[in-house]
């Protein structure tokens, strides 16, 4: 029976609109390594199959360099495709309430890989709890521009509600920031997701979260 997983504070999101291109994001993402940031989810909702495969490729070997130098091994996740992690060898995938189930994700990338799971509410959450998910996201908890069409906000207590749902490990995501990651972590997230108070100067804004987070 695999060990269940210890998520660390910051969980860095790599969202492709974020970026002019893919040498952008790979600098960010040595960047977001090199200052202590260990696990990081490739998203990309636009590109298709080959396309995201190609990046999550390049994305591996670039972290596979960065394991060297990096002061702990980074942890790729990669977003919606149990198929694609597997292909490019990610260390697990997240997926969604319109992606693949867990359980079929679960059969795709085997029980030694990492599987996320996202919720919106508290039906959710206890069902996810009875998933063979690894962890927990739940959000938005703040209003975020990262969706085009988001879920309600679900607020601090939406975070808290969650936590007393479950013992799976719980990320937090939705606009998060320096300003209020640590009211989330108070309010029972084992971590918080980032994405947009990460691309502007990404190893200064990883280092002040990772300080501010403890």
């Amino acid at each position: 029976m695999k060990s269940p997983i210890r998520l660390p504070r910051l969980y860095a999101i790599l969202d492709s609109t974020c970026f002019e291109n893919l040498e952008a994001l790979l600098t960010a993402a040595e960047e977001l390594a090199l200052a202590g940031v260990q696990l990081f989810q490739y998203r990309n909702k636009t590109g298709d199959a080959r396309r995201i495969l190609d990046e999550a490729r390049e994305l591996r070997l670039l972290h596979s360099r960065a394991r060297a130098l990096a002061p702990h091994k980074p942890i790729l996740i990669l977003n919606d495709r149990a198929d694609l992690a597997a292909a490019a060898e990610f260390d697990g995938v997240h997926v969604g309430q319109d992606d693949l189930s867990p359980e079929a994700a679960r059969k795709v990338i085997g029980e030694d890989h990492w599987l996320g799971f996202s919720t919106h509410n508290p039906n959710q959450v206890i069902e996810a709890d009875q998933s063979p998910a690894d962890y927990l996201a739940i959000g938005p908890v703040f209003a975020t521009g990262s969706k085009v069409n988001p879920d309600p906000v679900v607020g601090l207590d939406g975070v808290r509600r969650a936590r007393s749902l479950t013992h799976k490990p719980l990320v937090a995501i939705g606009g998060i920031t320096r300003q209020n990651c640590r009211s989330v972590i108070a309010a029972g997230a084992d971590s918080v997701a980032v994405i947009s108070d990460l691309v502007r100067d990404p190893a200064k804004s990883a280092e002040e979260f990772l300080r501010i987070l403890g």
